[in-house]
């Protein structure tokens, strides 16, 4: 039976983002001349048309469809953002040095967001086939030699989304989910951690590489280094103190904190904010938790969390009562790729780490990511059938 709960917290979120799509972009559209129910509209189109699509692929037979899906999204979608850097830049525009939105006269996608959730179902297939069909391991030689195709999908991967799309933030979320899905999967833990040292390094070098990574990565430190130095001995504190940095991420972060701490407990009242009013950007996608928090408080961000939480709790549950591996692993790197989005997000915009631009599933305005998350919920109800619930 398809678990209704985990489509009922979906269908919640996915509300809460179309109501807010509304109140939200109001200086935006303001400032550019277009209809105040503009993004509404859309978001709209979008939302109901991401719950259609997640009741219509969950009452599809697993065994049949999962696959076919599964792989539509990871090889065509691979190939897309491979394709994407030979377009026209009147079909994909170059946006801050990096072409990541394919524009057609109606709508534009972004072919990363599909393509996350074909990997995720990618590695549950290989993985299952490759490890549990064949569970020989014992040394970390061998459990290397198992993960190093992995490895090679993923730096193609890195070089099609963090390269040539400059998104660094996406290849984190993916880099991230591999590591887990390997640890669920079965793999040592001595494994995991060589990797995460690994992927350390990669991403120092990824940063060193890209001056505007490095320029993002002082602005964040200077935002948070008063704090964290504390802890030092004032002779290491002194030499790790930056003086300098660029003002913008400090002040979109300084923005966001007074939007929350103007919200208060109990919040403004939905349309009442005022960071909107074009003192904080983005504040209907990057800086969406930001705008709610000032409008419905911290009441408001609580609900979302919580739904946040009984979804991934549904997804997990499903996962631990499927008995075939590749719904298994599946459902759990679903749960993981989800996870992620909502902390990175969440993260960044009080400034625990650096901002990476993620938006917050089913909350930020974006069809992209709305239509890949439901595609992906689908699936997941659609394993739902074949679990013990």
């Amino acid at each position: 039976m398809t678990d209704k709960w985990l489509f009922i917290f979906a269908s919640m979120l996915i509300i809460f983002g179309i109501t807010f799509s509304y109140s939200l972009p109001v200086y935006f559209t303001y400032a550019n001349n277009i209809s105040p129910y503009h993004f509404l509209m859309i978001e709209s189109v979008v939302g109901f048309g991401g719950i259609f699509m997640m009741w219509s692929i969950s009452r599809l037979d697993p065994a049949k469809w999962l696959s076919t899906i599964g792989f539509l999204l990871f090889l065509p979608v691979m190939f897309l953002m491979f394709l994407m850097y030979f377009l026209p830049s009147d079909i994909v525009p170059t946006i801050n040095g990096a072409k990541r939105w394919i524009r057609t006269p109606i709508f534009s996608i972004s072919p990363v967001e599909f393509f996350k959730v074909g990997f995720v179902f990618f590695l549950s297939w290989s993985l299952t086939r490759k490890y549990y069909l064949k569970p020989e391991r014992s040394t970390l030689l061998h459990e290397m030699k198992m993960v190093a195709p992995y490895g090679l999908i993923f730096l193609v991967a890195v070089t099609l989304i963090a390269i040539i799309q400059n998104d660094f933030g996406q290849t984190v979320v993916l880099g991230a989910t591999l590591l887990l899905m390997l640890l669920f999967a079965g793999f040592s833990f001595r494994l995991f951690m060589l990797l995460i040292s690994m992927g350390f390094v990669a991403a120092v070098t990824l940063i060193l590489a890209s001056s505007h990574r490095i320029v993002r990565i002082k602005q964040w430190w200077a935002n948070v280094q008063e704090y964290i130095l504390s802890f030092f001995p004032d002779s290491i504190a002194n030499a790790l103190r930056l003086e300098e940095a660029g003002v913008d991420q400090s002040y979109q972060v300084s923005q966001a904190l007074s939007a929350i701490n103007h919200g208060g407990m109990n919040g403004m009242g939905i349309g009442g904010g005022i960071a909107k009013l074009g003192f904080l950007s983005d504040v209907h996608s990057d800086f969406v938790l930001a705008g709610i928090a000032e409008e419905t408080g911290l009441i408001g961000i609580f609900l979302i969390t919580i739904l946040m939480l009984l979804l991934i709790y549904r997804i997990l549950k499903i996962s631990n009562r499927s008995e075939n591996h590749v719904y298994y692993l599946f459902s759990v790197g679903i749960a993981i790729m989800i996870s992620l989005q909502f902390l990175m997000n969440a993260m960044g915009i009080i400034g625990l780490i650096p901002l990476k631009g993620i938006a917050v599933p089913f909350i930020s305005y974006g069809g992209s990511s709305m239509l890949a998350l439901c595609l992906a919920i689908g699936m997941v109800l659609m394993v739902s059938k074949r679990a013990k619930l």
